[in-house]
């Protein structure tokens, strides 16, 4: 038997300045020089990284249950403080129950009364694109991604009441940098969460005395094994997860697929042969046409591989565990590392480049080996809105290709900063109305 290293004997990296805007490539690098586990100093604590499809499989499904979703997201990224403790950091029996609730509202045959919703929301919120000239896509999906969420998952009706949600889950996300210290930090919080609570309770009384079919109304109806409602502290917890989770992926995947598809005219008139061969003139696409985008579809997997939505996925350790020679012990902090996942050459041939044809046949690179494309993590606690958010994206990305031709600004720098992977200063595009250009592009 091989002798097992200690957590101490992990390989030790310093985060260089500038991390947060190359987390992938930089962690990418480090996979390459280190192999699948390292380590770092991250505010004073050791967190170990684990890198590559071997260590997806092993977190995400083998070892699963030696880690601890709550712990990753809420002891090293302080979810429950801001939103509870929803589906995201549920562990065990729990979240396999309050999964199974929910379990049917995100599959692929109920995507059929969403779309209607997303449909029409995406063509309000385009309309004046042209009369305006110019836009921030990623502001613009993110109210997008926001009223589709608010309405089909929490039945409230886009306006104003919907518009304050938004601001609130925004200033919460973004709470931190801004404050000047910790006091100010838990002050403002507290405000921000007060002020959110203040708005979800009516909606729950609401529900109980008038049962909807979203899935919030859904959740109220619903009972756990025991045959006790959810709490009121339970429901809104889910809630602000739905919310969050169900626009914030979104609303970056479909800014940075857009601006993928401005750089590379020969795909995107590709994307729009696709469309116009699928979708007859002046109709709106179908759940089957858009399940049928291919083309459309693998640019939509590059764009989850070159930016995906969480840079890595934060989990403690609750059971000791070996891995590639080390032992690591419970009690250890570990985040899987998907942006480096998607950048090893040896997987995805050459991994900077956008191709999203490595999606298609005959090649399929992500399919020969399993976990190495993970933006929505995988194994059995995949992203539960993993199909709700792939037909958002596409239903909203082949309306605005219907109707609008867009070119890149000038005189902005296009970045990534964050663990959660957007646009540092926003993508703006310049809007041009597909009859008042030519059809060719590019």
């Amino acid at each position: 038997m091989t002798d097992l290293r200690s957590w101490e004997a992990i390989p030790l990296i310093q985060i260089p300045e500038g991390y947060l805007s190359r987390i992938g490539p930089f962690l990418a690098e480090m996979y390459e020089r280190h192999g699948p586990i390292f380590r770092s100093d991250q505010n004073g604590h050791d967190v170990i990284f684990l890198a590559g499809p071997e260590a997806n499989r092993f977190v995400l499904l083998s070892n699963r249950l030696k880690f601890s979703n709550y712990i990753g997201w809420t002891k090293i990224f302080g979810v429950e403080d801001a939103f509870g403790n929803g589906l995201l950091s549920m562990d065990g029996a729990e979240h396999d129950a309050h999964r199974k609730m929910m379990n049917p509202a995100f599959a692929i045959t109920y995507m059929d009364r969403y779309l209607p919703i997303m449909q029409r929301i995406i063509g309000e919120r385009i309309a004046d694109w042209a009369a305006r000239g110019e836009v921030d896509v990623y502001e613009e999906a993110r109210k997008i991604t926001f009223d589709v969420a608010a309405e089909a998952l929490a039945g409230l009706k886009p306006g104003p009441e919907v518009d304050q949600f938004r601001e609130l889950y925004l200033a919460m996300l973004r709470l931190g940098p801004q404050m000047k210290d910790w006091d100010a930090f838990y002050a403002e919080q507290a405000r921000l969460k007060g002020e959110l609570y203040g708005l979800l309770r009516p909606k729950i009384v609401e529900r109980r005395q008038h049962p909807t079919d979203d899935v919030l109304g859904m959740l109220v109806q619903a009972r756990d094994p025991e045959g006790n409602a959810l709490s009121d502290e339970q429901l809104i917890a889910h809630t602000n997860i739905l919310l969050v989770a169900g626009h914030e992926t979104s609303t970056s995947m479909s800014a940075w697929l857009l601006f993928l598809l401005t750089q590379h005219p020969d795909y995107l008139r590709r994307v729009q042969e696709e469309q116009a061969a699928l979708v007859p003139t002046g109709a709106m696409p179908t759940l089957d046409l858009i399940q049928r985008m291919k083309v459309l579809e693998n640019g939509l997997m590059e764009a989850e591989r070159l930016y995906p939505p969480v840079s890595y996925g934060p989990r403690g350790v609750v059971e000791d565990f070996d891995f590639h020679g080390y032992h690591v012990p419970a009690g250890s902090h570990v985040f899987y590392a998907i942006a480096a996942s998607h950048l090893i050459p040896s997987v995805f041939a050459d991994p900077t480049r956008f191709d999203p044809d490595r999606f298609a046949p005959p090649r399929e690179e992500q399919k020969k080996t399993p976990y190495a494309l993970v933006g929505f993590g995988g194994g059995p606690r995949i992203c539960i809105g993993i199909n709700f958010a792939k037909v958002e994206i596409k239903a909203m990305i082949a309306e605005i290709l219907r109707h609008y031709t867009l070119e890149l600004a000038p005189d902005q720098e296009i970045s990534l900063f964050g663990v959660i992977s957007r646009p540092r200063d926003g993508v703006r595009m310049r809007v041009h109305a597909r009859d008042r250009v030519p059809a060719a592009i590019g």
